[in-house]
């Protein structure tokens, strides 16, 4: 059995494939096994792939039947995955040398089932670097802290995890985009004790990533929402109706601040964008069970939870144009 799994999807990715493998073949922990998952690639991805495994044992090529997307692509390598404990790499990012060995010794030494790595995130436009902050001052979390804390994303979601949980809460892939977030949540949720190591995990920043776009899939953040809710209704475990006040709190602020964003930006949808997103909103409301959500948020303007299409666009609407004159 290797010691750690690494899973790359990798789509069109030729540019920066190269460094990404090489920060793989360059691992200090050597008993590793490194599983990339070319998701139909057009370009030269799958010729550099064959390349890496000719000559490097470690290195597993799979290749998805259709392009489906870098979390159905992940769970493919999941299945053949025999590490001890599993992370993820992007095919635009890379390790340092001995990523690997830091974080499986801080695992082995605190017997933890999750070691959060640093991410430094590497700006593409001028490839200037930042530490992406972690917001607690401690060192270690207990699953339910590690969740409370990555919901904000005041704790990200790079890490090495024991291989049982990963394989028992595989990627979530209901939408192309943000539902593989709330797979960080659930190992976190279920881990006996998240660990910070001081491995470092490099994340390429583009500005024209989908996330960053004005695009329609922006709203699939709800859906995403709601695929995770549904996740934790199925959960059996003690701190169950906390942590579903906890989500749904969330889940609701998120609904919230979706709107706002189509506030600021409808005019750049068209007629039929627009009434795709309104449609989703009418029937994200209808989700939210408003005895979760947090009295100090709900009571607020603007917060209140409202089924009703037409009267929360009013409320809101009436809420963001408040904000607007007072310059908050």
């Amino acid at each position: 059995m290797a010691k750690v799994t690494v899973l790359t999807a990798v789509y069109n990715a030729e540019r920066y494939l190269r460094q990404c493998l090489d920060s793989l073949a360059a691992q200090k922990l050597k008993d590793c096994q490194f599983i990339c998952i070319d998701d139909c690639s057009t370009d030269s991805s799958h010729a550099i792939l064959s390349e890496y495994a000719a000559r490097d044992a470690r290195f597993q090529i799979l290749r998805t039947p259709v392009n489906s997307g870098q979390a159905k692509a992940r769970n493919l390598g999941l299945l053949y995955a025999q590490g001890e404990y599993v992370a993820m790499l992007d095919a635009d990012d890379w390790y340092d040398a001995d990523t690997l060995q830091l974080a499986f010794d801080t695992l082995v030494s605190t017997g933890a089932d999750c070691a959060v790595m640093n991410l430094i995130q590497h700006f593409e436009d001028d490839s200037s670097q930042t530490v992406f902050p972690i917001k607690s001052d401690k060192s270690q979390w207990s699953g339910e802290e590690a969740f409370r804390l990555s919901l904000d994303w005041s704790l990200h979601g790079l890490y090495v995890v024991k291989a049982d949980i990963h394989k028992k809460y595989p990627f979530d892939d209901s939408c192309r985009l943000y539902s593989d977030d709330n797979t960080t949540r659930m190992h976190y949720l279920n881990s006996n004790r998240v660990v910070r190591c001081d491995a470092n995990y490099y994340y390429r920043k583009h500005s024209q990533s989908m996330t960053n776009a004005c695009s329609v899939r922006r709203f699939d953040y709800m859906l995403a929402n709601l695929s995770m809710r549904r996740q934790l209704d199925k959960l059996d475990i003690s701190n169950k109706d906390e942590v579903l006040r906890m989500y749904e709190t969330h889940r609701w602020l998120n609904i919230v601040g979706c709107y706002y964003y189509y506030f600021l930006n409808k005019q750049k949808f068209s007629y039929d964008e627009c009434k795709e997103i309104e449609i989703l909103f009418s029937e994200m409301l209808q989700t939210i069970d408003s005895s979760l959500v947090s009295n100090r948020h709900k009571y607020k303007f603007g917060y209140y939870p409202i089924r009703n299409y037409s009267l929360f666009c009013f409320v809101e609407d009436a809420y963001f144009r408040l904000r607007q004159v007072l310059g908050r």
